[in-house]
């Protein structure tokens, strides 16, 4: 594979990593494996049947020879007479075979006239057949050689006189010897003077049936080697002719079919792609290909040609999403602004008035939230303080909870005390709650020339209270019914007294269950933790340090829930 794009090749690169070109490489190397293929296969027939040519001509001289020379002469005698002496002499005697001491022993059979007359016949076949020799020998398993006993050829190195004789293997004596008498009796070996032979012939035998000689014809393989030759030579230069013209009009026929197809589809791609950068609005790029090759190409180029009009519905359709999120989200924006201006936000709130300091937050998890806090001066002399928490999230959550921010708010005004302020605001929403939404509501009211706080819990967080050079605990209060749950229900109250330095936390359900990436929860210990670490401070510090300690904890995992926050420290009456 190349190691850059198309877009940065040159022209020369891109031609020869063309589609065109990688087919044209293909067909060849596909050509080329079926010609090597179809060559072993051919090679393999040819040489089959050119050897068992060689064999048959090779076997039927043999089996030609051996019939006149049975007529003829008496060719067992010699033999008998040959191997007679073969036998009679020791192996060193016959380690000394083609020397002039050792044929010496075989002088006087040379002369007689049955060895003569052999000689004669089979000269007479060795000239006037294509072989490279004919004679008569003895396969003799005991020395496990074979002793020529009548050889015509008169060649400077192949001359064999009586009781030469060559070491040959067990396959060879078995092939020979335990011949069934089916077939065409041969053998291919390795001899010095012809390298590989095939040797073929039919035994003699005498009339007891017994084999005392064999007639063989070699034929030299080296013949073979040039037909083969040949065979390669006329084969490969076919092949190779056939290959080119095949790759060739292969090719031709691709690059119509598939390759300018092709070439064409990414032509309109890139015109398609260019023209919407320039904002062009055309949408027949692909319609006005007209390919028709009937083939997955022609239904490629038809299924851009579907796509490039669903795109351009799809891009109209999408301006108007666009344009109509756009709309959502500025009214979500305004949204947020709202609510941010619905809670007390300017701090100090209460300049002027030195016995209380109050901090609060709220930070939703959408762009709105359900969540809201709110203090209030009902006089001179009384602040009010809620904590609440609206069910679900969002816009829905965000309304509810304006709703009930101003209903708790009014009715505290009024001098009702929280409980009668909790129920009230409770048949209010429970009058007209077809969504069934509810809120958890928890209100106190302190008394700035004391510091008690009577409160009331409508199914809201336990509050924190830290006493005068104390350390912050949770107060788990008794808890009523949510607000907006269930018509009718009453509310229970009770007081929490504060010292000079005591210092009130209140907090929505989004702080103990702030969560990490590994789905634990930030807990209401790690809170109150958070809360001690500087119990002194101001109440801006103290939520500072608890807000700190929550995104130390969820490591940038995402926001669930609203989170929310209040603090007010009493510092008593200066009268």
């Amino acid at each position: 594979m190349p190691e850059k794009t198309v877009r940065e090749m040159s022209a020369v690169e891109r031609k020869h990593f063309s589609l065109e070109a990688r087919v044209f490489h293909a067909v060849e190397l596909a050509c080329a494996i079926l010609g090597l293929v179809a060559l072993l296969i051919g090679l393999s027939v040819y040489l089959y049947a050119l050897v068992g040519q060689y064999v048959g001509e090779t076997f039927t001289l043999s089996r030609s020879a051996s019939a006149i020379l049975e007529q003829e002469t008496d060719t067992e005698t010699l033999v008998n007479d040959v191997m007679a002496v073969y036998h009679g002499l020791s192996e060193e005697a016959r380690e000394g075979s083609r020397t002039d001491t050792y044929r010496g022993n075989y002088n006087e059979l040379t002369s007689r006239e049955d060895y003569q007359m052999t000689r004669s016949v089979l000269r007479l076949y060795l000239e006037s057949n294509d072989i490279n020799d004919i004679y008569l020998a003895v396969y003799d398993r005991e020395t496990s050689s074979i002793v020529y006993i009548v050889d015509p050829d008169e060649r400077e190195g192949h001359i064999c006189h009586p009781g030469d004789w060559e070491a040959v293997s067990d396959k060879e004596l078995n092939t020979f010897l335990a011949w069934n008498g089916s077939g065409r009796l041969h053998y291919f070996s390795k001899r010095d003077n012809y390298l590989w032979l095939c040797t073929a012939g039919v035994p003699l035998t005498n009339q007891a049936g017994e084999i005392y000689g064999f007639v063989l014809a070699d034929m030299s393989l080296a013949e073979v080697g040039n037909g083969i030759k040949n065979f390669l030579i006329q084969y490969v230069i076919g092949i190779s002719v056939a290959t080119i013209l095949i790759g060739y009009f292969l090719t031709r026929h691709m690059k119509k079919t598939l390759v300018t197809p092709i070439n064409e589809i990414a032509g309109a791609a890139q015109n398609y792609a260019q023209d919407k950068k320039q904002g062009e609005s055309r949408s027949d790029y692909f319609k006005l290909l007209n390919i028709r090759t009937g083939d997955e190409v022609e239904n490629l180029s038809l299924v851009l040609a579907d796509m490039e009009r669903d795109l351009t519905d799809y891009e109209e359709h999408l301006t108007r999403i666009t344009a109509e999120k756009e709309r959502i989200s500025t009214e979500l924006a305004l949204a947020t602004r709202i609510q941010a201006d619905m809670l007390p936000n300017i701090f100090p709130a209460f300049p002027e008035r030195s016995e209380f300091d109050i901090y609060a937050s709220m930070d939703p998890a959408k762009e709105v939230g359900g969540d809201f806090y709110d203090f209030f001066l009902i006089d001179d002399t009384h602040l009010g303080l809620v904590m609440a928490d609206v069910s679900g999230k969002g816009v829905p959550a965000a309304l509810f909870m304006m709703v009930s921010k101003i209903l708790i708010q009014n009715r505290a005004m009024s001098g009702h005390s929280p409980a009668e302020v909790l129920k009230a605001v409770n048949d209010q929403i429970c009058a007209n709650n077809r969504e069934e939404m509810f809120v958890t509501v928890w209100l106190g009211i302190l008394d700035t020339t004391t510091g008690t706080i009577v409160a009331a819990n409508a199914g809201h967080e336990y509050p924190v209270l830290m006493p005068s050079n104390g350390r912050f605990e949770l107060v788990k209060d008794k808890h009523g019914f949510v607000i907006g749950g269930m018509e009718g229900m009453k509310y229970k109250e009770y007081e929490l007294q504060m010292t000079p330095g005591s210092k009130l936390f209140l907090y929505t359900d989004g702080v103990p269950e702030a969560t990490d990436t590994q789905h634990e929860m930030f807990g209401t210990k790690r809170m109150i933790d958070a809360l001690n670490e500087t119990p002194d401070a101001s109440p801006e510090v103290i939520l500072n340090n608890v807000r700190k300690a929550v995104d130390a904890f969820v490591k940038g995992a995402e926001q669930f829930d609203d989170l929310t926050m209040l603090c007010v420290e009493y510092k008593g009456d200066p009268a």
